[in-house]
């Protein structure tokens, strides 16, 4: 075939057309395809920081909300609690808290576990294999309250400190949380970082 039967303008046309339908085509394979390395709206709201508000929460009532798929405790202590808890020397695995620093941020006290001594807000699960503790109050049980885990019977104070001879071996974890005001705090974001 010679040089002079081939149409150089209709080839170019044709290579420029084919390359821009390939291009559109990727485009439309890419888009959903790095789309979906994005995390969901559902994945996202999971992970995200949940506000509590303090305001109706009564002396010895706990709210239970959900943080990163996890139950997080959140409970008001009274006067009386709070003195047991200074109280309790003995009967706990770690009564101060510093055999798992790692339990707790280290802007929380390390007795009360909390940042204000009469707000507790723990993640309520067991440390013993993943169970969820009932709250009980003080006035329900003669260990004077706090946290049992049905599954095994661990039992934990109104501090989330774990009691001795029970099958957990850690305190109750502090998740990381901070206040917004007097009353609402915000669960997921650190103390001084909201």
């Amino acid at each position: 075939m010679s040089n002079e039967a081939v149409d150089h303008g209709k080839r170019r046309f044709l290579t420029l057309a084919t390359t821009a339908v390939g291009a559109v085509g990727a485009g439309f394979v890419a888009v959903p395809f790095l789309g979906s390395w994005k995390p969901s709206a559902k994945a996202q709201a999971a992970g995200a920081p949940v506000e509590v508000m303090l305001d109706k929460l009564e002396e010895g009532q706990m709210v239970k909300v959900e943080w990163r798929g996890k139950p997080v405790f959140v409970v008001k202590r009274g006067n009386n609690v709070l003195e047991a808890i200074k109280g309790k020397k003995d009967g706990l695995k770690d009564i101060d808290s510093t055999k798992y620093p790692e339990q707790q941020p280290a802007y929380v006290d390390s007795i009360n576990r909390s940042i204000r001594p009469e707000i507790l807000v723990l993640i309520g699960i067991c440390t013993h294999l993943g169970c969820v503790p009932q709250h009980l109050k003080e006035t329900e049980v003669e260990w004077g309250g706090g946290f049992f885990c049905p599954c095994h019977g661990s039992r934990f104070d109104l501090a989330g400190r774990v009691f001795s001879g029970v099958p957990a071996a850690k305190n109750l974890e502090v998740p990381p949380y901070s206040y917004l005001s007097d009353d609402k705090i915000l669960i997921g974001v650190d103390e001084g970082a909201a």
